[in-house]
């Protein structure tokens, strides 16, 4: 089968962990990002040019990095980048137009590219895809617990693979998600299984407008497309959904208080590395602190190198609330961290003060900055590791480990790693204007203006 992967999310209640520049699902966790397990699932699955990623234009080159960091190779054009975030409906409608034009009877597993789940849902999947021919067919997790962070199925009459859906249920309350847990309703694990026959079928019937808008071969305006999920727009109205259970460990990882039920407890129910003194139930993330916690329970404390958050665990829904109110006064903290991902490689601000500000610069193998000069602001660098090629005014220059050379504003200038490591920098901007907007660019192998 084929494999969609939706990977545009920006993961708001994870903050400060997550930006809307590197969320969550592009973040190492115990090795490999959520979204590289996502790409080593769908390989179990699909060849890997049967996989399209959906994500948005400043994921993209994060998408590409990290499927080339496991060594997989899918054509560039089944990493769809939508120009503005829609919903899952549209972005699964343009995933599946697309498989149309190589396989009209194809059928897609679609992984949300921030959830855990355990191996054994492989099988289940596989053996779910006769189901396929006749329904949507979506996943249920059978629940551990009356949780109230996630939608709930309701299953009605039983098929020789699942049941026919009865009914979905929104987030419910803790007394309703028990009343939900004990009368045998599934978790909503947004995992979905759709042929493309019964695909557009049932979204002609309900929602006509998109499937007109991707019943060409072109990409529709996006600004003109409803925002809908798939859950309201298809699976709610359609008389044609089924549901698989999934027996199998499962978790969406959409707050603290789920990032700390999956990891390993002390015996005080302690997760983290810090020492605890009559604590009980916290959950720590501060890499390269030392963190006492002495007499408080039900704590999450995350620290990262520009921002911290302190909450209560039956609290961190809200942390999306906090976040909100960032934006509101634009402040930029909700959007990046102090090292900023580029398709190139990366860039990490040790200091910034007024005047002057200083990068370590990371240029993968082979990889090359646009050919840009800046108005405001002159650059130093020095080669900490690696070889760099720099073009000053048309002229080329190698340069090795502690060698470094001067930029000036207003000189078209271009850096490259034409070795096979990284190529690590230390870059000293000085000027009155230091921000990234003060960039001209000439020529860039990434499209980018």
């Amino acid at each position: 089968m084929k494999t969609i992967i939706l990977a545009g999310g920006v993961g708001t209640r994870l903050w400060p962990l997550s930006r809307e520049y590197f969320p969550k699902q592009f973040i190492p966790m115990d090795g490999n990002s959520l979204f590289q397990k996502t790409c080593e699932r769908a390989a179990k699955l699909s060849r890997e040019d049967e996989i399209w990623v959906v994500t948005n234009e400043i994921h993209q080159y994060l998408v590409k990095n990290q499927m080339d960091d496991l060594g997989y190779s899918i054509p560039d054009d089944h990493v769809l980048s939508e120009p503005e975030g829609k919903n899952t409906l549209p972005a699964i409608a343009w995933a599946m137009q697309q498989i149309k034009k190589e396989d009209k009877n194809a059928t897609a597993v679609v992984f949300p590219s921030d959830h855990l789940l355990g191996d054994v849902a492989i099988d289940q999947i596989k053996a779910a895809e006769p189901l396929a021919k006749k329904y949507l067919v979506t996943f249920g997790v059978k629940p551990t617990s009356p949780h109230t962070g996630y939608g709930y199925i309701k299953p009605g009459t039983a098929l020789a693979i699942g049941f026919i859906v009865h009914q979905f249920k929104e987030k419910p309350d803790e007394k309703t998600a028990t009343d939900y847990v004990k009368k045998g309703y599934l978790w909503n694990s947004g995992i979905f299984l759709l042929s493309i026959p019964v695909f557009f079928e049932e979204l002609k019937k309900y929602q006509p407008r998109l499937s007109a808008a991707f019943g060409g071969a072109g990409v529709p305006e996006y600004s003109k497309l409803v925002s809908i999920s798939i859950d309201y727009g298809l699976l709610e109205p359609s008389k044609k959904v089924a549901v698989v259970p999934l027996d199998t460990d499962w978790n969406d990882l959409g707050t603290f208080k789920a990032l700390y039920e999956v990891h390993p407890h002390d015996a005080d129910g302690n997760v983290g590395t810090a020492e605890y003194l009559s604590a009980r139930d916290n959950y720590v993330h501060a890499p390269g602190k030392h963190v006492g916690m002495i007499g408080v329970n039900n704590l999450v404390v995350v620290d990262t190198t520009d921002a911290l958050l302190i909450c209560d665990n039956r609290h961190t829904e809200q942390v999306k609330d906090l976040v909100h109110r960032y934006k509101e006064r634009d402040d930029p903290v909700t959007q990046f961290h102090r090292q900023v991902h580029r398709p190139w490689g990366s860039y990490t601000v040790l200091e910034d003060a007024k005047g002057y500000k200083i990068k370590r610069i990371t240029v993968k193998p082979n990889r090359k900055l646009s050919l840009q000069l800046h108005h405001h602001r002159s650059e130093h660098w020095v080669v900490v590791s690696g070889t760099a090629e720099v073009e000053l005014n048309g002229e080329t220059t190698l340069l090795r480990q502690g060698e470094s050379t001067f930029v000036r504003s207003g000189i078209r200038h271009r850096l490259r790693n034409p070795g096979v490591i990284p190529l690590e920098i230390i870059e000293v901007q000085l000027g009155e204007y230091l921000e990234e907007d003060d960039i001209v660019r000439f020529k860039d192998d990434y499209g980018r203006t």
